[in-house]
């Protein structure tokens, strides 16, 4: 019997997986990549360093077998999977030539590069928090799934847009909101969670449409309260993250959705990503586009404490970007809200004859106030939109807390420790 080396391969399960991203912006070392179906594991980058299992919503990234590592499957193997393989038995092991008790190496230690070695090694993923803040409400997840067949059909009840009529550049400003109502079956759900949204039909190969993933853009009691219902922020996807055009398959079908058309949802998802139940804590939400959907639903329970006479005071800050202020959702809404309940503050990118403005640039712009909510513990930071702003807003958070006099070092790892600055990014 040959001494052939053995590997714990890393796999992600595609009948479970969401598509989210997360785990693919939390590897510390690139080993996760995706394409327009799956998401999958290079075993020749892949150090078992687990940094992406606790933050995924779903656990479909938990999975491993056992492989001889000149067999591990590869990433286009895995790129067209619709399921995992079963695990090798004993017995194929050894007709590959493996030994029997052979063991996989121990996993390799990772090495996350500090803030202080420079701009170039700054990783902003390693300060997001994978734990809830302390008091939080309990959340409730994965109550129904696709692998089992659990799907959960709502019904549209609403379907409004959000977004102002109108074209610049060739992008169509054409945001929905959404409300679906799940009548007498349980669908408990927290601000920050998300739900998958099931589309009809099959893709280009003949293989069903998986799950999208959605966050909630209502309160926990619901869009319309004390109904059994949720809203969604969706904007129809016409164009990919590069600018490329695309026809995005669940946004347009959601977009065209009437009143009393079926949807079918599993979900909810998110454990970590969650408000402080604590009426004297501080939210600072930093988003753009879809991302503020999360940070309506924290500021619509926000607003209800108030009126409720159940909020005690403590500070709510929004830094909301678009590209323009038509394509900006909700703005006409966030207009009302009283000023000494909530500080707004919008920037655009591409107002003609204005110079581009992005959310860290508004965040430097205050950073007195700023400084003063980072040495607060009672504040809590939560991030939401592109994956490309969410180094630019740790960098004004780090730079905000140096000019204070604060050191990031510590306060950096205070905030991921203690769940006080969660990251959702896409």
């Amino acid at each position: 019997m040959s001494d052939i080396q053995v590997v714990r391969q890393h796999l992600i399960d595609p009948e479970i997986c969401i598509r989210c991203n997360t785990c693919e912006a939390t590897c510390p070392v690139a080993a996760i990549t995706h394409d327009a179906r799956n998401y999958v594991v290079d075993a020749d980058k892949c150090n078992a360093c687990m940094a992406c299992i606790s933050p995924c919503p779903t656990g479909s990234i938990d999975n491993w077998r056992t492989m001889p590592r000149a067999r591990a499957y590869g990433i286009g193997e895995q790129l067209g999977w619709d399921e995992l393989p079963a695990e090798l038995t004993p017995e194929q092991l050894a007709a590959a030539g493996v030994a029997a008790g052979a063991e996989p190496p121990p996993p390799a230690a990772v090495s996350l590069p500090a803030a202080a070695s420079g701009e170039a090694a700054f990783n902003s993923a390693q300060y997001g928090a994978t734990v809830p803040p302390w008091s939080a409400a309990h959340a409730y997840t994965n109550l129904y799934g696709a692998k089992a067949a659990r799907t959960i059909a709502a019904t549209v009840t609403g379907n409004v847009r959000v977004t102002e009529v109108g074209r610049e550049a060739g992008h169509d400003y054409d945001t929905h909101h959404i409300v679906l109502d799940f009548g007498a079956l349980p669908f408990p759900v927290l601000e920050g969670q998300s739900i998958g949204i099931v589309p009809p039909g099959v893709d280009a190969a003949g293989r069903a449409h998986h799950a999208r993933q959605y966050s909630v853009a209502s309160a926990r009691n619901g869009e319309r309260p004390g109904y059994n219902n949720l809203s969604l922020t969706i904007k129809r996807v016409l164009e990919d993250h590069q600018g490329n055009p695309v026809r995005g398959v669940a946004s347009n079908y959601m977009c065209d959705l009437q009143v009393g058309d079926k949807v079918e949802v599993i979900g909810p998802f998110g454990s970590s990503f969650l408000m402080p139940n604590h009426p004297r804590s501080n939210i600072v939400m930093i988003c753009t586009g879809t991302g503020s959907a999360p940070m309506r639903a924290m500021t619509e329970w926000r607003r209800r404490l108030r009126k409720s006479g159940k909020f005690e005071g403590g500070k709510l800050m929004l830094f909301f970007g678009a590209r323009t202020r038509e394509e900006l959702p909700y703005f006409g809404p966030l207009q009302n809200l009283p000023r000494d309940f909530i500080d707004i503050n919008m920037v655009f990118s591409r107002t003609p004859g204005q110079p581009r403005r992005y959310v860290q640039d508004a965040m430097r712009e205050r950073a007195a106030d700023l400084a003063a909510l980072l040495a607060d513990p009672d504040t809590y930071f939560y991030v939401c939109g592109l994956k490309s702003m969410e180094e630019g807003v740790v960098l004004a958070l780090r730079d905000v807390a140096q000019q204070a006099g604060l050191s990031w070092e510590t306060l950096g790892a205070d905030l991921r420790r203690e769940g006080r600055l969660h990251l959702e990014t896409y």
